[in-house]
């Protein structure tokens, strides 16, 4: 047992460093900068919005291969798309009368995809290593994903403003970087061997015995009441976050800030969304369950409820605290669906269930269309906020009844 705790913990860290890079796809308000010249706001939302699609669907196309496939496989799957979708994106910058459709198929096609497979394969593979603190593992490689906007995302901005690098070379030397780092994974990432003996749960013996056992498979899964549950907690949670990652820049120099501290803001946004992340991940394994879904639910309605009332009264101090809010409520949202997945559905397919829980992603990822939309007919963001917390409430309330029934 000893042996395998040395083991899983350097798995866990490479995991993270994995992750932090693959979470690039959050960086598209950074990274779309050399676009912004060849294309209007709306052919670039629309990239983002493909990106995400893609990035699901990436996802379960892992999960679904996974039975036929090994994890290296699907990592230099992985590996290849990145490379070939930022190295493509790349020869398009700068380009005169270029066509947007290549900007989706290779930044939205084959980077969602790309994107999406890595996702799946380390998730599942490392929390394989973590049965007895699966939030730990979740939470901390979900991080990793997080904070990809605020360190990857400041680095690209970077070399992407330096004269002598320019962002068409800062796209080069990005696909090289996922590239040989997933592919490294694909040698690094795998499942624990058969018979491996790990530390026990701080559970009773019953208790542990049946969750192990139990296994739906994502048929039986969909059936259930407690999925239909767990869909409506994550879509309140994504759209929160989603709205918010969207227009955080617009929202809080609206109620005053400058520019360049609203880049800030966007910055602290990304660390709330790592924190939640890790924190629920924590809180899973040492609370329990039932308490961290208090938790969830309160800051659920009260990251929605802050920034409303921040716009309503124009204070600057309330909408950087919603909006920090806004982020750890979106990070919280896959770090559940994680846990959940495990602990609700077993291990033994979760690849394919977690990978069909983040399917949420898709209809989420509109609340930022929405808002944008909102905000076009009525010059203000009160009125998408006002709806996104009331959702939330119920959200709340569907997250409190949650079993697995």
């Amino acid at each position: 047992m000893e042996k395998t705790k040395i083991l899983r913990w350097p798995r866990l860290a490479f995991g993270a460093l994995a992750l932090l890079f693959a979470g690039i796809i959050y960086a598209w308000s950074i990274l779309k900068a050399p676009f912004e010249t060849m294309w209007d706001p709306g052919q670039l939302g629309l990239n983002y919005t493909l990106t995400v699609c893609f990035f699901c669907l990436g996802g379960l196309a892992s999960g679904i291969i996974s039975k036929k496939t090994t994890p290296m496989i699907r990592l230099i799957i992985s590996a290849v798309l990145l490379f070939a979708g930022f190295f493509i994106a790349s020869q398009l910058i700068g380009r005169v009368g270029v066509s947007d459709i290549l900007l989706y198929l290779s930044y939205g096609v084959l980077c969602g995809t790309g994107i999406g497979f890595a996702y799946n394969t380390v998730i599942s593979m490392t929390n394989a290593w973590y049965p007895d603190k699966t939030g730990l593992s979740s939470g901390v490689l979900l991080a990793g994903f997080g904070l990809s906007t605020l360190i990857i995302g400041r680095i690209a901005d970077e070399l992407g403003g330096m004269e002598a690098v320019g962002w068409s070379n800062t796209y080069i030397i990005i696909a090289i970087t996922l590239g040989v780092l997933l592919l490294a994974a694909a040698f690094i990432v795998k499942p624990p061997p058969k018979g491996t003996v790990f530390p026990q749960r701080k559970k009773s013996k019953k208790t542990e015995t049946q969750e192990e056992t139990k296994a739906y498979t994502t048929g039986e899964m969909i059936k259930r009441f407690s999925f239909t549950k767990l869909m409506v907690i994550m879509l309140v949670l994504c759209a929160t976050g989603s709205a918010a990652i969207g227009f955080a820049r617009d929202i809080v120099i609206d109620v005053g800030a400058e520019p360049g501290f609203a880049v800030t803001v966007v910055g602290l946004l990304a660390v709330g969304n790592a924190l939640g992340r890790f924190s629920v991940g924590w809180l899973f394994d040492n609370i329990g369950m039932r308490k961290t879904q208090y938790i969830v639910s309160i800051t659920a309605v009260i990251a929605p409820l802050t920034v409303t009332f921040a716009v309503l009264v124009n204070s600057l101090a309330l909408g950087v605290v919603g909006l920090c809010l806004s982020g750890f409520a979106f990070g919280v949202a896959p770090t559940i669906g994680s846990v959940f997945a495990a602990k609700f559905y077993g291990t033994k397919h979760f690849p394919l269930n977690f990978s069909v829980i983040n399917l949420v992603l898709i209809p989420a990822a509109f609340a930022a269309t929405l808002a944008g939309e909102l905000k076009k007919s009525t010059g203000e963001f009160l009125t998408i906020f006002i709806i996104i917390t009331a959702i939330s409430a119920v959200g709340a309330i569907v997250n409190l009844t949650m079993k697995k029934a």
